[in-house]
């Protein structure tokens, strides 16, 4: 899931990759219109095993939030709607998923962007959000 699941700049929402082009990559958006489309060098491209959000001591790898938060809310989408939501409700939620979290440098919007791929992962039936325990995997 890491390698494959891809936020790009000035894009809403994140998609999967695809294939590989000569001077581009073939991207499909995770959405329910599963669109796909070229993105290219010059877009700015991140896979979310690189993404991390800041801690009072250390960053935290994007992917384990996102595990923090499935076991939260049980598997299901967030409970909080963070286009409606305060913004002191905003920060009660995420306290509950990163506890020691900076609050000088998380803003709303990176809660709310977090809320969102959450959802979008959630509905698109992605929820092995670490790697590293193959074993666990079902069969299906």
């Amino acid at each position: 899931m890491q390698q494959t699941i891809l936020a790009i700049a000035g894009k809403p929402g994140l998609y999967k990759l695809v294939t590989r082009g000569n001077n581009n990559l073939i991207v499909e958006a995770l959405d329910a219109t599963h669109k796909r489309q070229p993105a290219f060098a010059t877009d700015r491209i991140t896979s979310l095993s690189d993404i991390a959000m800041f801690t009072e001591t250390d960053d935290v790898p994007l992917t384990d939030i996102l595990d923090s938060m499935k076991q939260l809310e049980s598997g299901k989408k967030a409970s909080i709607n963070e286009k409606k939501a305060s913004a002191a409700e905003l920060h009660e939620y995420f306290s509950k998923v990163l506890p020691n979290w900076d609050q000088d440098r998380v803003k709303d919007s990176h809660i709310k962007k977090l809320i969102t791929w959450y959802n979008i992962l959630i509905e698109a039936g992605i929820t092995d959000f670490k790697d590293e325990e193959p074993e666990t995997e079902s069969a299906e």
